[in-house]
C-alpha cells in the first residue's frame, strides 16, 4: 500500500469500525486539525504517529467528544454516522480512551472505579455485591492479580493501566484507544502489556495506539498512520512499516540525516581538562554503591544501565538532590560541597530531571517565568527590584534559539506539547551557564522533530566546552550522541565502551555489562 492510500484491501468490504473523515479543528488563531482522515477495523491495532504537535490528541479530543470539530466532518461507527458532543455520548458509542495521565480516582475501588458514573443499585441502595462479582470475570479475563476490592492507590501504575482497560472492557467497548501508555512501564510490564493488547485484538477490539518509540510500532503495528502539522500524510500497511519511511513522513527528512549532525560534531570536538571528577560517591549503598569517573569539558559521557540500575539516583547524589554518605566531588580540579540543589548550581551543576512535569517544570506559569526562574534575581536592580523587561528578552530569545513552539512567552507551559516542554526546561539550565549539565532522559516522550533538535543543542553545548552527561534508555540514542558510555548495574558503574577503554560501542557490549551476562 502506498503511504496516501486510506483503504485496508485485506477488510475487503466490510466497513471500518471507526472512520473520521475531513475533521478539521481551529482554535484563536490556531488551525489544530485540517481535514484529517483516520480509519480503524475491528481486530487490528492501528498505530498513529506524528511529532508533537502534530494533532494526534486533538484528534482523539474531538473522538473523545472533549472538543468539537469544526463543521464539515463525520465520525462513522460501523459505517453508521455519529454525533459524539460530549465523552458521555464516546462511551455509549464504544469509544474508550486511555490517556498517558491515567484518569482513575485513587481513594476507590478496583470495582468502583470500573463502575464510576453507571453504579448499579438495589432498594435505592448501590448494588456493591453485583458490582464485585462483575468485576471480578473481567479482572480475570485479563490475568490481573488484584481483585475488585482493592484500593487503585495500591496499585502499581502497570496495574492502573490494567484498570482502566477493565473498565474499557466492562463497559462493553469496540474502540480502544491508548495514548504513550508504555512511558513509565519497565520492560516486564511492557511486554505484559503488549500480550494482553494482542489477545484484545485478536477478540476483536480496534486499537488506536499512539507512541512516539519507533521499536514498539514495528512490534505491534497492522497498520500505521501519520500525521503532520495537523494534516493527514498517509497509511502503511504492516509489511510496509520502516523507520525511514516513518521519519520522512513524521518530519519530511530522511533517518540517514537524523545523526548525521551528531557524528560531525563529535569528530570536531576536543576533550578539554577535567571537569567533574566524583570519587567514591554513595548514598550508603541502598541504591548506589561507592561510584567515581572523570568527565572532561568539551565531552559528552552516557550513562547507560537498565531501570532500577542507579543511575538516576547517582545522578541525584552529584546534584545535591539526595543525601550523598561519603565521596568526593571536584569541579574543575577544585573540592565542592554540595549538600543541596543550589549547591550544585552554585557550583556550576545543572540537572535536567527526567520527570519534567512534576519535579521539572512549573506547569500553571508561563515559559518566560519558567525560563529565567533560576536566573531573575541575577539582573535584579538596586533593591532588588527585579529587571521583567530583561526577563522578557531572555525568553523571547531562548523560543527563537532552541525553536520553541508557542505563540508568545506568557503562555502557559502546562499547554504546551512534551518536546517544548522539555526544550522550555533545557533553556532555563542554559541561561545558568552551567560547567556541568546532567541530563536525565532528554528526550522522553518527545517526538522525532524535538529530539533531533535537542540532540543539537547538546552538541553546542559540548563544542562551548560544557562537559555534558546524559542518561539514557535508548540504546540508539546514547550511542549515537555520546563519546564515550559508563553503564551501571545493580548500584556499581560495571565498565565503560568507547574512549580510551578499547572497548567498541555496540548495543550487545552494553547489555553485556548492563545485565551481567558475558558475550
Amino acid at each position: 500500500m502506498t503511504a496516501t492510500a486510506l483503504d485496508a484491501p485485506t477488510q475487503g468490504t466490510r466497513p471500518p469500525t471507526l472512520e473520521m473523515r475531513g475533521i478539521s479543528k481551529t482554535f484563536p488563531g490556531t488551525k489544530a486539525l485540517s481535514n484529517v482522515q483516520l480509519k480503524a477495523w475491528g481486530g487490528e491495532i492501528q498505530s498513529l504517529m506524528g511529532e508533537n504537535g502534530a494533532g494526534k490528541s486533538t484528534l482523539m479530543k474531538v473522538l473523545s467528544g472533549a472538543y468539537h470539530a469544526d463543521a464539515g466532518g463525520q465520525i462513522l461507527i460501523d459505517g453508521q454516522v455519529v454525533d459524539i458532543t460530549n465523552p458521555h455520548v464516546a462511551r455509549e458509542h464504544g469509544i474508550s480512551i486511555i490517556y498517558q495521565e491515567l484518569s482513575l480516582l485513587p481513594n476507590l475501588s478496583v470495582a468502583e472505579n470500573i463502575y464510576f458514573g453507571r453504579e448499579p443499585s438495589k432498594g435505592g441502595m448501590i448494588d456493591r455485591r453485583t458490582m464485585k462479582e462483575s468485576c471480578r470475570g473481567v479482572l480475570q479475563r485479563l490475568g490481573a492479580t488484584f481483585g475488585p476490592e482493592t484500593i487503585v492507590a495500591t496499585l502499581s501504575i502497570a496495574e492502573r493501566q490494567l484498570v482502566e482497560i477493565a473498565r474499557a472492557l466492562h463497559a462493553q467497548s469496540k474502540i480502544l484507544v491508548m495514548d504513550e501508555p508504555t512511558t513509565t512501564l519497565s520492560s516486564r510490564e511492557t511486554d505484559r502489556l503488549f500480550a494482553l493488547m494482542r489477545q484484545l485484538r485478536d477478540e476483536g477490539l480496534a486499537i488506536i495506539y499512539i507512541s512516539h518509540r519507533m521499536a514498539e510500532v514495528y512490534e505491534l503495528s497492522d497498520r500505521v498512520s501519520v500525521l503532520r502539522d495537523g494534516t493527514y500524510v498517509g497509511t502503511l500497511d504492516k509489511d510496509d512499516i520502516s523507520a525511514e519511511k516513518l521519519v520522512k513522513m513524521m518530519v519530511g527528512r530522511d533517518l540517514s540525516t537524523f545523526y548525521k549532525h551528531d557524528h560531525e560534531a563529535k569528530a570536531g570536538r576536543a576533550r578539554g581538562q577535567p571537569m567533574l571528577a566524583v570519587e567514591g560517591v554513595t548514598d550508603g549503598g541502598k541504591r548506589v554503591h561507592p561510584s567515581s569517573f572523570t568527565l572532561y569539558a568539551g565531552e559528552v559521557l552516557g550513562l547507560a544501565g537498565l531501570v532500577g540500575s542507579g543511575r538516576t539516583e547517582l545522578a541525584r547524589l552529584i546534584y545535591g538532590a539526595d543525601h550523598r554518605t561519603a565521596g568526593t566531588i571536584r569541579i574543575d580540579g577544585k573540592e565542592v560541597t554540595i549538600r543541596t540543589p543550589k549547591d550544585g548550581l552554585d557550583a556550576g551543576i545543572t540537572y535536567l530531571t527526567e520527570d519534567r512535569k512534576h519535579q521539572g517544570l512549573f506547569l500553571d506559569m508561563s515559559v518566560k517565568d519558567n525560563v529565567n526562574f533560576s536566573v531573575i534575581g541575577r539582573d535584579a536592580r538596586g533593591g532588588g527590584v527585579l529587571n521583567l523587561r530583561k526577563a522578557v528578552e531572555r525568553a523571547k530569545s531562548s523560543i527563537a534559539d532552541l525553536k520553541i513552539r508557542v505563540a508568545s512567552a506568557s503562555i502557559g507551559v502546562g499547554t504546551l506539547s512534551g518536546g517544548n516542554q522539555q526544550k522550555v526546561l533545557l533553556a532555563r539550565w542554559l541561561e545558568a551557564k552551567p560547567k556541568v549539565m546532567i541530563l536525565d532522559e532528554p528526550t522522553r516522550g518527545v517526538d522525532i522533530g524535538a529530539k533531533a533538535e535537542i540532540y543539537r543543542i547538546i552538541d553546542q553545548l559540548a563544542q562551548n566546552g560544557v562537559a555534558v552527561l546524559v542518561i539514557s534508555s535508548e540504546l540508539p540514542e546514547i550511542m549515537g550522541i555520546c563519546d564515550r558510555i559508563l553503564v551501571m548495574r545493580e548500584g556499581h558503574i560495571e565498565g565503560e565502551v568507547g574512549g580510551t577503554s578499547g572497548v567498541p560501542v555496540t548495543q550487545e557490549a552494553i547489555m553485556a555489562l548492563a545485565t551481567g551476562v558475558q558475550l
